[in-house]
């Protein structure tokens, strides 16, 4: 089958070029801004970019699973390597905010707390750093996998976090907003979904034996 075919290949490709070519974008973006080629406000359009870059990659983690189980594309070695760079690039973003954008400490506290969007979003980094934390082996080993799981679960706080946050920070009623949070919400709802039981084999072969 194309699908088999498909995860054989994919086997073979291990995750760690993924860092490297999750970072080239950061380095290509923050280059455009020095030259000049971002426009009139630089510091905004990188700030805007690596935070919409970090949900794509949020959705990309979220859909792993989903995509595994309705057409059988087994991506999973891949999901730690897209989580981490998903945290690179909504700190990223967080400290382009903080450091070139805000700049004024005082201020910073003061929009946290009053402008609920960046309320929202703090929340879903300071959620996120957990799950940056753990995503090793180290920690699956130390916690268990059980409370491995339970901690990671955090994702389905996060990721509605993040798309929530982009809704509120995008002015007017612009769709694209939207359409991650509706991606999100599906990718969470599938997960709803029960899992088919298989079918038992003719004869009740399978079944043990009964004494």
């Amino acid at each position: 089958m194309l699908v088999d075919r498909l995860n054989k290949a994919l086997r073979a490709v291990p995750a760690w070029p993924l860092y490297v070519a999750g970072a080239l974008p950061v380095i290509w973006l923050f280059y455009r801004g020095l030259i000049g080629g971002l426009g009139v406000d630089p510091v905004k359009v990188i700030e805007h970019r690596l935070g919409l870059w970090g949900l794509w990659l949020l959705i990309a983690g979220l859909a792993v699973t989903p995509l595994g189980r309705f057409t059988g594309v087994r991506l999973i070695r891949y999901r730690r390597a897209i989580g981490l760079l998903a945290f690179f690039y909504i700190l990223t973003h967080l400290l382009v905010w903080l450091v070139l954008d805000v700049q004024i400490p005082r201020l910073i506290w003061a929009d946290i707390v009053k402008r609920p969007y960046i309320t929202i979003g703090m929340a879903a980094f300071v959620l996120m750093i957990p799950l940056a934390l753990t995503s090793n082996t180290w920690s699956v080993r130390k916690l268990g996998a059980l409370r491995w799981r339970q901690v990671h679960k955090l994702t389905y706080v996060v990721v509605p976090l993040g798309a929530i946050h982009y809704v509120m920070v995008v002015k007017g009623w612009e769709m694209e907003p939207f359409y991650y949070l509706a991606t999100v919400l599906a990718l969470l709802g599938l997960r709803l979904v029960p899992k088919r039981r298989r079918a038992p084999m003719p004869g009740g072969a399978g079944r043990p034996a009964r004494s």
